[in-house]
């Protein structure tokens, strides 16, 4: 197991306790954004990529994303 995947592994985590603690607090938003991170972390545990590479393809995907629906951005 490299440090890559425990990262991501340790996002997961983080990302489901917040996710658990902001729905007690009805923090909708909050919700939200501990699925993005769970989402992330997940990912990177599954492809074993660093953070930065990570964020890179993240954000090249919404660069994309953008210019197909230009109304998001």
């Amino acid at each position: 197991m490299n440090w890559d995947r425990i990262a991501g592994n340790w996002q997961q985590l983080m990302g489901a306790a917040r996710q658990r603690w902001s729905a007690l607090a009805r923090d909708h938003a909050g919700v939200v954004a501990a699925m993005r991170q769970r989402s992330l972390g997940r990912i990177r545990a599954d492809y074993a990529v660093t953070r930065q590479a990570h964020e890179k393809q993240l954000a090249e995907w919404l660069e994309r994303q953008h210019k197909a629906d230009p109304i998001h951005k």
